[in-house]
């Protein structure tokens, strides 16, 4: 009898967010454990709620999404995103280069699978979202991970991203505000890959889905503000500055020189056409989102959920020994530092299933994120502070005997 295997394409293609160790968390609910659940950023599970007036318009507008849209996306939805970037100093946007998405994963995929050929080699950073590697490898391209430093409020290291850049390397991926570290670039820092692109020619993709979740009085910069001679990709939607992550409404905007992209234009556009169209009924509420008062702003300062959660954290991790960390300027994530000396821990895989089999709380471990050191994890901090102090107390209980 014939067998079926997994493509090979897959071999090297990691997605721990929803991992094994997740999958162990789901059995031993099943079993009947209860398990807290620290690994994931969707918002309705922790109690957040979308904005009423999104959610209204939502519903109104339904009876109308009853058809395709065109293959990009809505008008509405798609003005109102260029107006958006407008604000922002994004130039060169022309509303026929901004598509919408059944939220940003599906928009990653097809703009890896528009540009890259089998070898070609893209910089993504260490730590990423995964899937950043997951669909470049996929695509046939080359991940060369750069490095961010921890010791510089995780900004990216330029010497480690000069160092990587060959005659292969076709892209650069900056993922800013950053997950899984909350990291907020300078402009600084970005007017540095800016240089770096130019003298290399390569183009430029930002991940900008939390770039309404600065805290600290932040301002984001987007990076292709800084780029109006290179080719730039951007990509954000409203998955999680308005907590609706499954309406699934993401979008992406080509700005700058895009006489350097015409033929990848055409693929993209060739892409967006066989996938009929984008997700429509959350298109609707893109215009109310990011017109008007904004509702959401008030989780992010003092007194507000996120903002508070923020602090909650911090302050129950800096109580454990062998823990330290880079507080998050933005997102709804942390990622701690082990001390593997201490703990001797040489495989966080293990350490995550071990955390999760005798204390009951689920973590990603920060090999998952592509970090190339067992010595980091991510935690997400959306849970009430009275979970998030449960979490600690049994993460501090664990680690006080633990060695590998």
């Amino acid at each position: 009898m014939r067998t079926f295997s997994k493509s090979s394409k897959l071999d090297n293609v990691l997605y721990d967010v929803r991992g094994p160790v997740v999958q162990e968390a789901a059995r031993m609910e099943e079993e009947g454990d209860k398990v807290l659940k620290l690994n994931i950023g969707n918002p309705a599970t922790f109690g957040f709620t979308a904005p009423d007036e999104v959610v209204h318009d939502m519903k109104v507008s339904l009876a109308d999404c009853e058809g395709y849209s065109d293959s990009r996306g809505l008008f509405a939805a798609r003005k109102a995103i260029m107006q958006y970037y407008q604000l922002k100093n994004i130039p060169n946007l022309d509303i026929k280069r901004i598509y919408t998405g059944n939220g940003v994963s599906e928009l990653i995929n097809l703009s890896m699978q528009a540009l890259l050929d089998d070898g070609d080699e893209i910089l993504i950073p260490a730590p990423d979202y995964p899937l950043w590697t997951a669909c470049a490898t996929l695509a046939g391209g080359k991940v060369v991970h750069y490095l961010c430093d921890e010791k510089s409020d995780w900004y990216p290291d330029i010497a480690d991203i000069e160092s990587k850049i060959t005659d292969k390397t076709k892209a650069i991926v900056v993922i800013n505000p950053n997950n899984p570290t909350g990291a907020v670039y300078s402009e600084d820092i970005l007017k540095d890959i800016v240089r770096v692109a130019r003298e290399h020619s390569l183009m430029i993709f930002c991940d900008e889905i939390y770039d309404r979740l600065c805290m600290d009085g932040i301002k984001h910069t987007s990076i292709a503000s800084l780029a109006p001679d290179l080719f730039c990709v951007t990509f954000s939607g409203l998955s999680k500055s308005h907590m609706i992550a499954g309406y699934r409404i993401g979008w992406m905007v080509i700005s700058g020189n895009v006489a350097l992209g015409a033929d990848y234009l055409e693929g993209i556009n060739m892409l967006s056409n066989m996938r009929l169209c984008s997700n429509v009924p959350a298109q609707s509420v893109v215009q109310t989102a990011l017109g008007g008062y904004q509702s959401v702003n008030e989780y992010l300062v003092p007194g507000g959920r996120v903002y508070e959660q923020r602090e909650c954290i911090c302050e129950e991790l800096s109580k454990i020994p062998g823990i330290s960390f880079v507080k998050p300027r933005a997102a709804f994530y942390i990622f701690p530092k082990l001390d593997v000396e201490k703990f001797h821990i040489t495989d966080d895989m293990k350490f995550a299933y071990d955390f999760l089999h005798e204390k009951h709380v689920l973590i990603v471990q920060g090999t998952g994120f592509n970090w190339p050191d067992p010595d980091h994890f991510r935690i997400v901090y959306l849970p009430h502070r009275r979970t998030l102090r449960t979490a600690c107390a049994r993460l501090g209980d664990f680690l006080s005997t633990y060695h590998q």
